[in-house]
């Protein structure tokens, strides 16, 4: 497996150029500028071509859509295949026609088939999205906020408050646990039938990543974790974790306890995971895949 190949949803197509939101008068640039790019979201869901292969709708700055839009609804998200490119929000209620190949589209069921540079422009613009529509409000006094800094800074609007709120993320592990030959993955039972992943869980405070995984794996399955290395890292938009993903070895043949969390864990052989196919396993574009299939590959 190419271990220096990017994870889906991570995009080194987006040039963020922070810079450039510092200036005040980016909205209307961007507006002048005939090459601008719009990505339109409505909720969290984005406006997609659905045949022949789903992908970005892209608009430009004279549709009417973005013509009748307040400048609250845009953020700047930087350039994106060398053109500059814009979120913009569009109210719940805002009419648009749209023909039968178009329309807002949710991100995850439909992301395996998006190309990958693109699923990462929508992974970003739907996380700051989601952030944005949680932070109308102050969280400190309650006081309504506003957009700054080309809408990736919320500020309250209360001048005796004046709090900023900044993006966040959620950082999760997501953990490959292996005793030699053996590999320890777990159901939830909300998954499809015969569906087995990696262990994952959110870093709580105070904790290491190295403390977050071995506590998840002892939780979710009585397993003790005796020592964790580093594989790679995955934006998970939905709605805004990274992903930190994981490789950990366990004393062979600890038995498992199944914890509350997951429905059921099972030790895995290389063979039984070929075998039975990965189809079963975790979906293709998520990072528990890479690291189950780098460690079938371990074995070649």
């Amino acid at each position: 497996m190419d271990t220096a190949r990017p994870n889906f949803f991570s995009s080194s197509a987006i040039d963020r150029r922070a810079q450039a939101r510092e200036d005040p008068n980016w909205l209307h640039a961007a507006l002048s500028d005939g090459t601008t790019r719009f990505v339109l979201t409505r909720g969290t869901t984005q406006l997609l071509r659905k045949a022949p292969v789903p992908s970005i709708e892209f608009v430009a700055g004279t549709h009417p859509i973005v013509r009748s839009l307040e400048p609250r609804h845009f953020v700047l998200l930087g350039w994106f295949e060398g053109r500059r490119c814009v979120l913009a929000e569009v109210p719940a209620d805002a009419p648009m026609e749209l023909s039968e190949d178009i329309g807002f589209e949710e991100l995850r069921a439909l992301a395996p088939e998006i190309p990958a540079e693109q699923a990462g422009l929508l992974a970003y613009a739907r996380a700051l999205t989601i952030w944005r529509s949680r932070h109308v409000f102050c969280g400190i006094c309650g006081s309504p906020t506003f957009a700054d800094r080309a809408g990736h800074i919320i500020r309250c609007t209360n001048d005796a408050c004046g709090h900023e709120f900044f993006p966040r993320l959620d950082p999760a592990i997501i953990v490959l646990v292996t005793d030699g030959e053996r590999a320890l993955l777990g159901r939830q039972q909300s998954w499809p039938p015969g569906r087995y992943s990696t262990i994952a869980g959110f870093v709580e405070p105070g904790e290491s990543l190295e403390d977050a995984v071995a506590r998840e794996v002892m939780e979710e399955t009585g397993i003790e974790v005796l020592s964790t290395r580093y594989d790679s890292s995955q934006p998970w938009p939905f709605p805004s974790s990274l992903m930190l993903g994981f490789h950990s070895t366990a004393r062979p043949g600890s038995p498992i306890t199944v914890g509350s969390e997951l429905e059921d864990a099972q030790w895995f052989t290389r063979e039984q995971v070929r075998s039975e196919g990965l189809p079963l396993g975790p979906p293709s574009h998520s990072i528990s895949y890479r690291l189950i299939s780098a460690w079938l590959e371990d074995d070649q």
